[in-house]
């Protein structure tokens, strides 16, 4: 067993300013990475951009990428850092300007390279330095490897090959003070999906296990906020960051599993929300695994039964009705990808892919 977390994490209120020396360390011209509006508006912006103000470093923001970054916007990216001569790739937001920060880092270390290196399992995988600034509760991407990028040209969402951990990752619940309900119960199923996927997948260890049940002991904590049952204080906020950031440290062990890997022609073709698609499915994939494991990790969560998970889902989520022809493509390139299969700790026949996805 290894256990590898190369990202340094700061989790506390006011923790960008209050670690802005270490963000300014990085370098001295930094590219941030963002979404359209959600960076400015919970804040995380200004205090990053204060940060490196303080510090005298300079910046330039890319604020073009959108839900599932595709290819050519990690592209465009590229072309504005290595016009500025950024040396260094700040992410703000949720998974998508994340797992965007770690790709373009990479593309402007090797500006001399083409889109297809993003692709390239031979490629070498240095990057710029990176830091990571979540603004969501869900992904994780502060702390994993794994960039998951839009192919336009083959109607697919997956991750690149290269493994690219942030250096950097400072975690402030205020971020989710502001955040729609909605989006609060998409993302923070997620990071259930994360730690459920994680802990019940071929690759768990002691290590990981250890990340997957604090992590959802600590989500279990704000579950009540979720479903409307109480006002969130600061401190739930924080939990929610946590539970997200030890769901990613998990899974950067792991990788996730079959929930996810149906999850992405849902996003995909039926435009579903990502937390909302893994969770689609994450009731089928608990059904299938060993009942001793589930029941433990259901209690954790204060969960008694896959029923009540899965009402909890559609209470939070909601249950949209797929169209069958998705569903029958998800689970048709699934079955495909052997290296797929090979993710639950149980044997996995078509059969069965099918008993997950609910058809």
């Amino acid at each position: 067993m290894k256990f590898l977390m190369p990202t340094l994490v700061y989790s506390e209120e006011n923790c960008v300013l209050s670690h802005s020396a270490e963000l300014a360390s990085l370098g001295s011209r930094a590219l941030i990475v963002t979404g359209k509006s959600s960076a400015r508006r919970c804040g995380a912006f200004a205090d990053v951009t204060a940060a490196l103000d303080k510090h005298g470093v300079s910046w330039v923001e890319f604020a073009e990428v959108e839900e599932n970054p595709s290819v050519e916007t990690i592209m465009r990216a590229r072309q504005v850092g290595c016009k500025v001569k950024a040396d260094f790739v700040i992410g703000i937001g949720g998974g998508s300007p994340m797992d965007a920060a770690k790709a373009i880092a990479l593309m402007i270390r090797h500006h001399d390279q083409d889109w297809e290196y993003l692709y390239d399992k031979t490629a070498e995988t240095s990057t710029l330095p990176i830091a990571e600034i979540p603004t969501t509760a869900g992904t994780g991407s502060e702390v994993t490897a794994v960039s998951v990028l839009t192919r336009h040209d083959k109607h697919v969402k997956g991750s690149i090959p290269h493994k690219i951990f942030a250096d950097l990752a400072l975690i402030d619940g205020k971020y989710l003070s502001g955040m729609p309900e909605q989006i609060l119960a998409n993302t923070t199923m997620d990071a259930l999906c994360h730690l459920y996927e994680s802990y019940i997948h071929s690759a768990a260890t002691d290590f990981s296990r250890m990340c997957a049940e604090a992590g959802i002991k600590v989500w279990a904590r704000s579950k009540d906020i979720v479903l409307g049952k109480r006002e969130a204080s600061p401190e739930d906020y924080q939990n929610m960051m946590n539970a997200s950031c030890m769901a990613g440290m998990a899974i950067a062990h792991t990788a996730t599993s079959m929930p996810h890997a149906l999850s992405y022609r849902l996003t995909y073709s039926a435009h579903m929300a990502h937390g909302k698609a893994c969770g689609y499915f994450l009731a089928g994939y608990l059904r299938e695994a060993d009942p001793v494991e589930v029941n433990h990790i259901l209690s954790l969560a204060g969960f008694k039964t896959v029923e009540e998970l899965e009402e909890y889902y559609v209470v939070t989520c909601g249950r949209d009705e797929v169209p069958l022809e998705i569903l029958e493509q998800s689970v048709e390139e699934v079955f495909a990808n052997k290296g797929k299969c090979k993710l639950p700790p149980f044997p996995v026949y078509e059969a069965v892919i099918r008993r997950i996805a609910g058809i």
